[in-house]
């Protein structure tokens, strides 16, 4: 057998990309140094999975910000107020990505997802009536022959034209079908062009095949695929899949004229059913994706090699792949100095999977493959007793009953007798807590990591930070206020260091989205609170001011979900056993005297599963429980807040509501504030803060654009019930934005009072 990987991280082993891309956006590098690092990162890659003997090596794979967002630039799906500019090829791609403010304009960046049930966010591609879908760009065949200089022929890697015209957001009359023949077109011209080039095979990601599909989703599919595949000539075509199964379209894929099909067998639940029920084609390759591109943990071989033995009943020609691009997994091992080998020989970061694909091959071809090497060694891993349980934690769990995630009395009076308590002016402003995490705040941070200054010093410095937060959001004129949540590395992290059961890395950054990375902790055992986590800070910037201060944590589920989980038990009793110890977070925070929590979910929908039959059983009917269960104990008085990042909410918004929170705040502005109307068509019973301006674009918003939001807001929201505030932390963007953004939200706020009285 073969092996084969989707794709490979792109960020560099050390962030090269990531700090590269911000030299050049704050104007210290130019574009040619910045394409240098870029040509380096995809030099190093190549190089490793050459040198693992990895057969099908990815090329255009690699992007400055996002793979969608290269697909619309290849295809000429780029909206004029991009292109108007005038600004350089790279330049209206990083405008179309993060939004621009300069002397050639103003424009909002395109709205950004999440990228199926992952946390890596993609830009969605706009199109409108006028859009020629034709292929202009010059990228997969630029790095196609940068490979091939090197000495590598590599499979070229493109998002499939389903799934591109799946996940497009249509501004006009036209629909995805009305594309149908010029999308085609230009897929076949690339097929063209990379085999003139000397291509043997090409991907196309079709991961929107594994969602639920209609019988008209089918046809566009088939329809695509029977236009682009007659002119595939002598290049070899892998139509690619992953993220779960494809049980709605088995065989319509299965008879397509593709060369090869790549199936996910860690997500796709029924993949292997649908492969015995119904056989593999012949003439075929099988990319099975039998090693875990998302989780960490080391492959077990056993398992594997039974699956591959299942599989070669029904055809021989098997490619042993990744189950998703390994983007979502740290670059390697090899950077973690600091975790001890008992924890790190149970982990496989993206460079270490190669080195399993390669032994996982060296197994298949054994006349004993249970005999090797390779097997033993990972047999004898597997075997080894890892967990160190929490008995008390496991009873509790076991013991919590349908009350315990009920909440007395009902929301209608609680918001009665929180909005007599708290006093606060129509269109209340706030922020969603996080201020910008400045040089010196790092830097303080990382002394403080590294012992070089005592704790007196890092708390001395962490209060004063605070309290300039605190004068400032008051010089502003918010009405509620946050600490700025400086002693934060990571909003998950961060609580992960608070609790026991965790175990934390030193460079497994993953990408989120563009230059933003994350480092996801580690679940290795039972979840407890060691300690208080919040209380210290919370309770010390509330002493300095009379307005309402919120507590901020981060909730169960998002906690869960982005961190490396276990998978020796069910996500449901990992999210309940952290949910124990927020909640005796929240209760402390409120015997304390902080009148406002915020539990922050941002990533409720993330873990979702892509198929609607699954959602309540796999999903929610434990994650909205887990969620309530923190604040069901609270007093009436006490007001719980949650925030939801950018995501599709409109199919559960009920579930939403359900949560039983008394006030939530979404990421919203890069969609047009579409959740508004979906909000009015369900009589959403929550107090909402949609955002008004974009946080992840480096603009500030004028007053009249805020105001703008706001008027919106009330005409399908009921005014006592809005509330104003940014869309996301602020941690990410500088003081010199920020302080401008949050006079102009407080000013809109202030004018639009004025104008309801």
């Amino acid at each position: 057998m073969k092996t084969s990987i989707i794709g490979y991280p792109r960020i560099g082993n050390l962030r090269e990309l990531k700090f590269e891309s911000e030299k050049y956006f704050r104007g210290e590098i130019t574009a040619a140094e910045l394409e240098k690092t870029a040509k380096e990162i995809r030099s190093y890659n190549l190089d490793i999975q050459k040198k693992s003997g990895l057969d099908f090596i990815p090329s255009n794979d690699f992007s400055f910000y996002d793979g969608v967002l290269d697909t619309a630039f290849l295809l000429n799906a780029v909206p004029e107020r991009y292109t108007a500019l005038g600004l350089s090829k790279l330049d209206t791609y990083f405008a179309a990505a993060r939004g621009y403010q300069g002397e050639k304009g103003d424009v909002k960046a395109l709205a950004m997802k999440k990228w199926y049930n992952t946390n890596y966010h993609y830009m969605v591609p706009e199109i409108d009536d006028a859009t020629e879908i034709k292929l202009v760009g010059t990228k997969p065949f630029e790095l196609f022959g940068e490979a091939l200089a090197a000495g590598v022929r590599t499979k070229p890697v493109i998002i499939g034209a389903y799934t591109f015209l799946k996940l497009a957001r249509y501004k006009g009359s036209k629909k995805a079908a009305d594309f149908l023949d010029s999308t085609a077109a230009a897929y076949s011209e690339i097929l063209k062009k990379l085999g003139e080039l000397g291509a043997e095979w090409v991907q196309f990601d079709e991961p929107s095949l594994v969602t639920d599909m209609t019988a008209e989703d089918i046809q566009l599919f088939v329809s695509l695929y029977e236009k682009i595949l007659p002119n595939k000539d002598s290049v070899r075509v892998l139509v690619q899949t992953y993220f779960g199964d494809v049980r709605d379209c088995y065989n319509e894929l299965c008879g397509l004229d593709a060369d090869g099909i790549g199936l996910d067998f860690k997500e796709g639940r029924l993949t292997s059913e649908l492969v015995r029920k119904n056989g593999f084609p012949d003439g075929k390759t099988l990319f099975a994706g039998v090693i875990n591109g998302k989780n960490i943990w080391r492959s077990n071989y056993a398992s594997a090699l039974s699956l591959l033995t299942e599989l070669e009943k029904h055809t021989h020609d098997i490619v042993i792949n990744t189950s998703c691009s390994l983007l979502h997994v740290p670059c390697t091992l090899a950077n973690e100095t600091k975790l001890a080998d008992r924890f790190k020989k149970h982990f496989a970061y993206a460079e270490e999977k190669l080195a399993e694909l390669a032994e996982l091959r060296k197994i298949t071809e054994a006349e004993c493959p249970a005999e090797t090497e390779e097997y033993r060694r990972n047999e004898a891993l597997h075997a080894e007793p890892r967990i160190v349980g929490n008995e008390a934690v496991r009873k509790k769990v076991a013991s919590l009953t349908e009350k315990d995630f009920v909440r007395l009395p009902e929301f209608a009076e609680r918001e009665r007798i929180q909005k007599a308590r708290l006093g606060l002016p129509l269109f209340p402003t706030t922020t969603i807590g996080s201020f910008p995490q400045t040089a010196d705040v790092k830097a303080k941070r990382s002394s403080y990591r590294k012992g070089e200054i005592s704790d007196s010093e890092y708390e001395f410095f962490m209060e004063k930070k605070i309290a300039e937060c605190i004068a400032l959001q008051e010089e502003i004129g918010l009405d509620v206020l946050v600490h700025g949540e400086f002693e934060r590395n990571d909003m998950v992290e961060y609580f992960g260091e608070c609790l026991d059961g965790y175990l934390f890395t030193e460079k497994a950054w993953v990408q989120s989205y563009g230059t933003r990375c994350v480092k996801p902790p580690v679940i290795w055992g039972d979840i407890s609170r060691a300690k208080p986590m919040t209380v210290k800070w919370s309770v010390y910037a509330q002493s300095l001011t009379d307005r309402p201060m919120k507590g901020m944590l981060t909730g169960p589920v998002t906690i869960l979900n982005w961190s490396f989980p276990r998978e020796d038990i069910s996500l449901r009793e990992s999210a309940l056993q952290i949910a124990l110890a927020i909640r005796e977070e929240v209760l402390d925070l409120e015997a304390n005297g902080i009148s406002i929590i915020q539990v922050d979910e941002a990533a409720l929908r993330e873990k979702l599963p892509l198929r609607r039959a699954d959602w309540r059983e796999e999903y929610l009917d434990w994650a909205i429980p887990a969620f309530r269960y923190v604040h069901s104990g609270v007093k009436p008085g006490t007001q719980i807040h949650t925030h939801m990042c950018y995501s599709e909410f409109a199919d559960i918004i009920r579930d939403i509501d359900d949560m039983d929170a008394d006030v939530i705040t979404f990421e919203a502005s890069r969609s047009d504030l579409t959740i508004l109307d979906v909000l009015k068509q369900n009589d959403f019973r929550t107090e909402v803060g949609p955002g008004v301006y974009d946080i992840h674009s480096p603009r500030v918003p004028s007053k009249e654009e805020i105001k703008a939001a706001i008027a919106k807001m009330r005409e399908r929201i009921p005014a006592e019930k809005l509330w104003v505030n940014p869309d996301c932390g602020l941690k990410t963007r500088g003081n010199e934005e920020t302080v401008p953004s949050l006079k102009n939200l407080v000013n809109a706020a202030k004018e639009a009072r004025n104008e309801n009285s």
